[in-house]
């Protein structure tokens, strides 16, 4: 699976997904990109988006997208908040679909 992290989440997390192929929206060349454009350049080359983006879900419309959106509720984008959701992501990337959006805990 070939994720692509969004600038908001802790550059260090693709530590906890060693079984993925992971690159940041800096490694790949995509910072400062607004979500739509970056959704767009991304397809094709990454199946998954990992954002902690919870307005993304709203403004994206998947509909016939190749790429997916998995969406991290965690108190805030400090990685020891992150890392409790884990499990749950490795077991969503095992299941996720193109076009869909998974989201995963439950904070505000």
């Amino acid at each position: 699976m070939r994720i692509l992290i969004d600038e908001c989440v802790p550059r260090n997390l693709k530590r906890s997904l060693p079984f993925h192929e992971c690159l940041t929206v800096q490694e790949a060349g995509l910072a400062g990109k607004q979500n739509g454009d970056l959704l767009a350049m991304a397809e094709g080359k990454f199946d998954v988006f990992l954002t902690l983006d919870k307005g993304l879900r709203y403004q994206q419309n998947l509909t016939g997208r190749t790429i997916a959106i998995l969406l991290v509720r965690a108190k805030s984008n400090d990685i020891d908040d992150i890392l409790p959701h884990i499990p749950q992501c490795l077991d969503a990337l095992n299941k996720i679909r193109p076009g869909e959006v998974v989201v995963i805990g439950d904070a505000a």
